[in-house]
């Protein structure tokens, strides 16, 4: 096999030990086997061929961006970071953590944690990471991105799709919900992650029922703003995950290793400034 020698995990989660406490406002709390370190993070990239990463603050922390930033710091330019913040968070804050390695802020549609785009102060948010350069990060699942979609597209804001949409299987390509993904890709204005198929997945591994879709994604954004992500260490699910099977759908995906370059590499490092 190929190999491609810098490549970006371009979602990932990592947690501190007992010194980095959870919100006490967490709605979850990760099994033991889920809290994995940037230590370990590093190591599993190793590993899987992977040299970079780009980690998205845990829910369990909420606004505390205190560990994420800690394995940035201490990456040696090999981790970048989309932060989690309050919507009233000012421009001079997100500057801060703009300096610190952050790419981009997390918000969630699914109407829990990471405050959906109704909280007071979103629309002076948007604004601020539109003027920052900064992407709006965003969660959601089936339908959900309709409501949102005209806000999102009026303020400009650079948006960085999570797990390709998280699409309604049964709805298909053509549901309304996925063509609204679609749209901010045929409008410039998004990157979508081909990251968490199994998310979405009816069938479970390989996960093919989600390749119609990933297939549409690559088309209306293009893999000039297609990035790879493998969501480690799997926050959330039901049984455990390993790094290998999801990661096996990318050649499946895009057979030339050209492409998987691109999306592995090329384009994550323009966008997010790796060097």
């Amino acid at each position: 096999m190929t190999t491609i020698a810098r490549a970006v995990d371009a979602h990932a989660h990592v947690f501190g030990g007992p010194e980095f406490p959870f919100s006490p406002h967490t709605l979850y709390t990760p099994d033991p086997s889920q809290m994995g370190t940037a230590e370990k993070f590093r190591a599993v990239l190793a590993a899987h061929g992977r040299t970079h990463g780009l980690l998205v603050g845990a829910g369990p922390y909420e606004y505390d961006n205190t560990v994420m930033l800690k394995a940035i710091a201490e990456s040696d330019g090999h981790f970048k970071g989309v932060g989690i913040v309050r919507a009233t968070v000012s421009e001079a804050e997100l500057a801060q953590l703009k300096a610190q390695g952050v790419v981009g802020v997390r918000m969630n549609l699914m109407g829990h944690g990471m405050r959906p785009l109704t909280e007071p102060g979103a629309d002076t948010l948007l604004q601020h990471l539109k003027a920052l350069d900064m992407y709006l990060q965003l969660h959601f699942q089936k339908d959900e991105l309709i409501a949102a979609a005209p806000t999102l597209m009026k303020s400009g804001v650079k948006l960085m799709i999570d797990h390709f949409g998280r699409p309604d299987i049964k709805a298909g390509v053509k549901g309304k919900g996925y063509q609204t993904v679609l749209e901010f890709g045929k409008n410039g204005q998004g990157v979508v992650k081909l990251s968490g198929p199994f998310r979405s997945s009816v069938q479970g591994y390989p996960y093919t029922d989600t390749d119609p879709f990933i297939a549409a994604a690559v088309e209306a954004f293009t893999l000039d703003h297609c990035i790879w992500g493998s969501d480690w260490p799997f926050v959330r699910m039901p049984e455990r995950m390993d790094y290998g099977p999801p990661a096996t759908c990318l050649p499946r995906w895009l057979p030339d290793v050209k492409d998987r370059q691109k999306v592995l590499w090329d384009t994550p490092a323009r966008l997010f400034g790796f060097k």
